[in-house]
Order: C-alpha cells, then sequence, then structure tokens
C-alpha cells in the first residue's frame, strides 16, 4: 500500500500511523589581498565551513569493520540488496570488487581507477571528487537470504548459518512494509558529508549489475554539538545509555561475536535495523510533562527524571511521595533499562530521517486532506545476539512502552555483518572458506 496513494482512507491512514500496544563552525579566510578577499570570502567561508569533518580518513581495513564502534559521522545512506544469481562465483566476485572500491573510497578515492577514454561510462560518477574522504566508513552485512532462498541453498552456505541470524519474529504493532524491509546483503555508508555516504552506497549499486538489485535505501542525519548526545526528532537525546564503544571489554560483552558462533562471524556483530515513523504533528500536542513521562528522561537535560545530569544513573527503585515511580512503568527508559533485561545492552547506532511529506484524502463525508511529514527514526543497533538483546527487550517495548502511540515500525531487517577484511582478502571471506 503506497503511502501517498489519495484512495487510502483518512481513517485506516490514521490507524497505520498511530497502531501500538498501549499507547562547522566556519573559519577565517588566510591573509588575502583586500580585492581579493571581497571576492573569494561567501565560497572561503563555505569551503571553511567543514574543514575537520571532510578530511578525516577512517581505515577500512581490520580486525572490525568500521561504521561500528567508529564514532557517529553525521550522515549516513542505508540500504539493502536482493541477490539475482545462482552462482556462488559471481557472489565472490562481487564481494572482492565491493572491498576494493571500499577501500579505495574511504581513502578519498574514486571508486575504481579513472579511465581515459571519453568513449566509456565514466568509472565513477564523480559528485565527490573535490569533497575529500569525510570521514567515510562502510559496513558491510549478510542477510539470510544468503544462505537460504525460497528453500533452495543457491550458494552453498546454508549449513554456515549462524544461529544468532535469526529470522525475526513480528512484534506487536508492526506495521512492516516488504519495500522497507530485508534483504540479502547490507551496505551502510556513513560520512561526514551526506553526499559522500550516498555515493559509497551509489558506486557499490553500480558495480553489482546482473546480479544485484536494490530492496530499499534510507538516508539518516544525525544532529548535535561536538561531544553532546544527538537528539532525535522528538527533540529527546538519544543514545545516552550506550555501552561506550570505546571500552574493549564492554564491546566484547556486548557487541562482538565470539566463540559461541562460526569462526567467520567471530570479531564481528548482528545488526538490527528498524525503520520507524514518528507522527510528529501528533507528539507536538503533548504537553512538555507528558512527553517527558514518556521518554522517562528531562526534555532539555537528558537526566533521567528525577535526576540532574544526563549520565546520571537511572533509579528504577525511586518513589514520589504518594510512592509512586519516579520514572513511570511504561516508559521508555524503564522499559529498555538493562535493570529491566537481565543486564542486557546492545550499542546503539541510530539516524533521524525525514522523506518529506505525504498527503492525503478522506474518502468519505466531511471531506478532509491532510499532510503529515515522513519522518522518524533509523533505528541500528549492533549485538553480540540478538536472541539475547534485540528480540527480549523489543518485545517488552512493543506490548509496553507509551511511546507506541506516537510511533509505527514500518522497516525491519536483520544481518552478519563479518569482522573487518584483510588486505589482499575480501570481506566475508571466511564465509566462503569455511
Amino acid at each position: 500500500m503506497a503511502h501517498d496513494d489519495p484512495t487510502v482512507p483518512y481513517a485506516a491512514r490514521r490507524a497505520f500511523l498511530k497502531a501500538g500496544a498501549a499507547t562547522a563552525a566556519a573559519g577565517a579566510a588566510g591573509a588575502l589581498s583586500a580585492a581579493t578577499t571581497a571576492h573569494a570570502a561567501p565560497h572561503a567561508h563555505r569551503a571553511d565551513a567543514r574543514p575537520d569533518t571532510l578530511a578525516g580518513i577512517e581505515p577500512f581495513f581490520g580486525e572490525h569493520q568500521g561504521g561500528i564502534v567508529t564514532p557517529q559521522q553525521s550522515h549516513t545512506y542505508a540500504a539493502a540488496f536482493d541477490l539475482t544469481t545462482d552462482k556462488r562465483a559471481d557472489v565472490i566476485g562481487l564481494l572482492r570488487e565491493w572491498t576494493d572500491a571500499a577501500a579505495r573510497m574511504t581513502r578519498g578515492e574514486a571508486a575504481r581507477p579513472l579511465q581515459s577514454a571519453d568513449d566509456a561510462p565514466p568509472a565513477d560518477s564523480g559528485e565527490v571528487l573535490d569533497l575529500g574522504p569525510a570521514g567515510l566508513t562502510i559496513t558491510f552485512g549478510f542477510g539470510p537470504g544468503l544462505f537460504s532462498h525460497e528453500g533452495k541453498d543457491r550458494y552453498g552456505l546454508a549449513a554456515h548459518r549462524p544461529a544468532a541470524l535469526i529470522d525475526l519474529p513480528r512484534f506487536n504493532g508492526d506495521q512492516l512494509l516488504p519495500a522497507k524491509s530485508g534483504g540479502d546483503l547490507y551496505v551502510q555508508a556513513c560520512a561526514n558529508d551526506p553526499q559522500v555516504a550516498f555515493h559509497a552506497v551509489r558506486q557499490l549499486a553500480r558495480m553489482g549489475y546482473g546480479a544485484i538489485q536494490m530492496r530499499w535505501g534510507q538516508a539518516g542525519f544525525l544532529s548535535g554539538a561536538r561531544g553532546k548526545t544527538a537528539r532525535n526528532l522528538m527533540g529527546f537525546k538519544d543514545g545516552t545509555n550506550n555501552p561506550a564503544p570505546s571500552d574493549p571489554a564492554l564491546m566484547s560483552q556486548f557487541v562482538w561475536a565470539g566463540a559461541e558462533g562460526p569462526a567467520w562471524m567471530q570479531s564481528g556483530t548482528y545488526t538490527v535495523v528498524r525503520r520507524i515513523r514518528i507522527t510528529l504533528e501528533h507528539w507536538d500536542q503533548m504537553q512538555l510533562g507528558f512527553q517527558e513521562q514518556v521518554v522517562g528522561r528531562h526534555k532539555l537535560s537528558g537526566a533521567p527524571i528525577g535526576k540532574q545530569n544526563e549520565f546520571d544513573p537511572v533509579d528504577l527503585d525511586a518513589v514520589d511521595k504518594d510512592g509512586n515511580p519516579v520514572i513511570p512503568d511504561n516508559s521508555h527508559v524503564r522499559l529498555s533499562n538493562p535493570g529491566n533485561n537481565d543486564g542486557m545492552r546492545l550499542l546503539r547506532r541510530a539516524y533521524s530521517y525525514n522523506d518529506g511529506t505525504n498527503f492525503y484524502i478522506e474518502r468519505w463525508p466531511p471531506w478532509r486532506q491532510e499532510t503529515e511529514f515522513d519522518a522518524g527514526l533509523l533505528f541500528i543497533a549492533h549485538q553480540r545476539d540478538p536472541r539475547t538483546a534485540f528480540v527480549p527487550i523489543n518485545e517488552k517495548l512493543s506490548k509496553f512502552d507509551m511511546m507506541n502511540q506516537f510511533t509505527t515500525h514500518v522497516g525491519s531487517a536483520i544481518f552478519a555483518c563479518p569482522p573487518g577484511a584483510k588486505p589482499g582478502s575480501f570481506i566475508g571471506a571466511g564465509l566462503f572458506d569455511a
């Protein structure tokens, strides 16, 4: 069902949206002559606005893939692809080509060496040749369809599918769209420039012509001052309670796959992606106090209700003078807190998204029309095992979270992201050698 189909009844569409359980600083110009400065100033301001973010290089090769514990960049473009080839050699060849291209692009180079022949299609579309690497990372993942498709073991990999790469259950309130869900191969480009992130996925998609077709793509953004927790579109700080990506012990405990699974996945991670639509028009009508009760935190400071600072510990036992929980039982913070989930944690690396607006017309009198934002959260979570992390946590949230009256999960996917590639090899080589 298309979001912008004018034949969709208004009431049905509202039910779709609200389904739920219970509820660069600019730098100064260099020393130039007065005349030159006068003409160059506007361009100098634009060029100097993002010098640090455009120059940074994140290494592609390593024990772990980039874009997982890498300090989060300001933009992403995530995409999933369906494999259309039945040849194992085609998949290996594509992954080799993708690995080489990803290593080049993260260094700020073209996806392929630029050729001089005028009569051939350009080896790279070229829209980022002057932008620099912009801290680009490219993360690859394998969906369940790589291991078997419609009951067929296309590539001889079915026996090597990790037990942790489950088919996600359908959660309460899910209204998943096939065009926004699933995928055999996953590519996520993160960068400090939106064009650099999109360019990376675009080039990889070009390389796969004949072997893959795009299933879905989603751009996202993250806004916030350096050193501060970014805010989502609801206006609340998002990711305060994350385990610190810089802490190797925490990452080993909660994020990196270990010896409990297949050898080819050790030092990799399991990634869940959910596209969550937020009815911002509904949310914006709520009183501040109610918004804070829904989330379980103060909006301005980000502190847990009853606390002063963002990183103050959440006190699940605190009660007010009447004996009521200070943090409501059905608040998002309480339900998702490790103290209510056997200590389990996952690494959130979410981005906001804004895909413009949708227009609807009611099909019965009184005739009415409405345009609403198509915006929300591209939820991305990395974990050691989704069976003990995302699934039980989201089961609880989907049933009891007060936030459900403002959110609808419309896209869902899960991927096994293997460890990092070694120079001369390719991403996921261990799987094909198993």
